[in-house]
């Protein structure tokens, strides 16, 4: 991903994005917004760690099948 345009957010963007956002969503629900946001990110590390692991085994089944 590319996040430069983050980089050139100055702090009043910043503190007018996170208003929007409290107004948008509440301050009761945030701290679930958050809690949900950092599982999905975990899910999709563990996933991603899983895929990478899994990768080469595929490709020796593949190569194992073209040769049978």
């Amino acid at each position: 991903m590319n996040l430069a345009w983050l980089s050139r957010l100055g702090p009043l963007e910043v503190i007018l994005i996170l208003l929007v956002i409290l107004l948008l969503f509440g301050a009761k629900k945030l701290p679930e917004l958050a809690r949900s946001i950092g599982r999905s990110l975990q899910e999709f590390k563990k996933g991603q760690k899983e895929g990478a692991d899994s990768k080469p085994d595929d490709e020796n089944k593949t190569s194992e099948d073209k040769k049978a």
